[in-house]
């Protein structure tokens, strides 16, 4: 009896171990579980295995809201703790399962706190990228990004490594909240060319996101965190959503904010008739984030393009625009850029730009 109890047990224990990820916070995710008394030395955390649901390499400490590395209050975005990531340091989750060759994006808050070219490297080994947070785009001191991949197998371990090397070792990014999310690849829906073409399928968002969440530059053979999109840019685009934030969206739930004037940009490649006449619609606007003044969208398909431009009053609205033309391959290229720099003028440091919706290619 005693025997096939054990054996039950251990059934069990397998069974909840395959539970595939659900779309949210990873296990300590947000780091609000920490390190026992015993393995601190003051902020410093001490053994590999001492952070819950994590590992840890190199130098790596555990913060509470309002710390001061140096002269810089590091103020934690979710909740009140975080982990400070210094020379060559990473963060180690545990085993999360998921389905192999399916797409997911990876949402997390970080904050450069002393460096000036500090970045990340993220990786679902094999798979992995780099992200800058060098500039920083939202008043507060931190952003939320997103990082696309596809699973390489059924289980992996996620990490976030700081590559960095500084004179002071402890220097680095502080990271917080990360959260996972499973997304199919979305389908053009006949007559319309356009895959995701009003953006409702994105990166997890968190709530009460009151910046929204960054999509990096997608790099070579990467999967974006955009589905059917690719960010063309050196620098990122910002996924903005109605379900966690009152942003202002021109229809459905979710837009992409154009936050860094020409190096910020969007685009998808679609197949078309050489010859055959062509009209690319869409929405231009603001998310109602104080994004006053003159903005602009360049819309480019292929070799031919249409400027257009709104004046926001930083409230919310829209307005139609179309780029009509002709197919010259069997291969067009939809882009999306904006034409200046703006800064939300409430606080006059938050980079933002015109938003883009309800794209249709018929």
């Amino acid at each position: 009896m005693g025997r096939s109890i054990a054996v039950a047990s251990v059934i069990v224990l397998q069974l909840l171990s395959c539970v595939m990820a659900k779309d949210g916070m990873l296990p300590n995710g947000n780091f609000e579980i920490g390190p026992k008394p015993s393995d601190l030395k003051g902020t410093l955390i001490i053994g590999e295995n001492s952070l819950p649901n994590w590992r840890i390499k190199g130098i790596v400490e555990y913060i509470e809201s309002s710390h001061k590395p140096g002269d810089v209050t590091v103020i934690v975005p979710r909740g009140t703790h975080a982990v400070r990531l210094g020379n060559d340091a990473s963060i180690i989750s545990q085993s999360v399962q998921v389905k192999k060759g399916s797409h997911y994006s990876l949402s997390f808050h970080a904050a450069r706190t002393c460096a000036q070219a500090e970045s990340l490297n993220i990786s679902a080994m094999p798979v992995w990228g780099e992200i800058s947070i060098q500039t920083i785009y939202s008043s507060n001191g931190w952003d939320a990004y997103a990082w696309g991949f596809q699973a390489p197998a059924d289980s992996i371990e996620f990490v976030i490594h700081n590559p960095g090397v500084e004179e002071d070792p402890t220097c680095g990014p502080v990271i917080d909240a990360v959260a996972l999310k499973h997304f199919r690849v979305p389908r053009s829906p006949k007559p319309n060319l356009i895959k995701n073409g009003d953006f409702e399928v994105g990166p997890y968002v968190f709530r009460n996101a009151s910046s929204g969440v960054l999509i990096p530059p997608t790099g070579q053979n990467q999967v974006s965190a955009l589905p059917g999109w690719v960010v063309e840019s050196p620098r990122p685009v910002k996924y903005v959503d109605a379900y966690h934030h009152h942003f202002a969206i021109p229809e459905g739930k979710a837009a992409v904010e154009l936050i860094a004037g020409k190096e910020s940009a969007i685009g998808q490649t679609v197949t078309t008739v050489p010859g055959k006449k062509y009209e690319l619609s869409f929405v231009v606007g603001d998310a109602g984030n104080q994004c006053k003044g003159e903005l602009k969208v360049v819309a480019f398909a292929g070799d031919q393009t249409v400027e257009v431009p709104y004046h926001s009053e930083g409230k919310g609205g829209f307005m139609p625009a179309m780029l009509s033309f002709t197919a010259a391959s069997d291969r067009t290229k939809i882009v999306f850029t904006s034409a200046f720099y703006t800064m939300r003028s409430d606080d006059g440091v938050s980079f933002c730009g015109p938003v883009v919706d309800q794209v249709t290619l018929n």
